[in-house]
């Protein structure tokens, strides 16, 4: 299966500087686990742009710890063109401020989020999120464009924001 991180799984896997339970850590470092050691069998999808993982290199360590979610981050980076491992997909931003990227219909996303949905729509792979609780806010809009949301933490990913 493939799978898109949202940024703040990593980040609830570090345990530091969020407000996820020790229960949600636990799933988030299960889930980065599962991925990094092949386990799971999921492909992870990335955009060839590098616009997700350029989020993710604000939030997390090129040097691979000291957390979990830095981990994944080097893991990623190191295998970045690993086809086994890592699907890139291409995406098309755009100036369009009702869209943001051509793959998208006009929406109400929050725009740092976009780049994951436009992956996903591409890709078909389903999101994975631990703390936003605006793709829950967006579930209607998300069942209408055929994208799936998996909340690894519904404590915290399923309470309105």
């Amino acid at each position: 299966m493939s799978v898109i991180v949202d940024t703040n799984v990593a980040i609830a896997a570090n345990g530091r500087d969020t407000h996820a339970t020790e229960l949600c850590q636990m799933r988030c470092i299960d889930l980065l686990m599962e991925i990094a050691t092949g386990r799971g069998g999921d492909f992870v999808v990335l955009d060839e742009l590098g616009l997700i993982f350029e989020e993710y290199s604000g939030h997390l360590s090129y040097k691979g710890q000291p957390g979990v979610g830095d981990m994944f981050f080097k893991f990623l980076h190191d295998n970045m063109y690993d086809q086994d491992v890592i699907c890139l997909v291409n995406v098309t931003p755009n100036n369009d401020e009702s869209t943001g990227f051509d793959e998208l219909p006009e929406n109400e996303v929050d725009p740092s989020d976009r780049k994951f949905l436009a992956a996903a729509i591409v890709s078909g792979a389903k999101i994975v999120n631990a703390l936003d609780g605006d793709w829950h806010e967006k579930r209607e809009f998300l069942a209408e464009i055929d994208v799936d949301v998996e909340q690894i933490c519904p404590e915290h990913g399923c309470v309105a924001g």
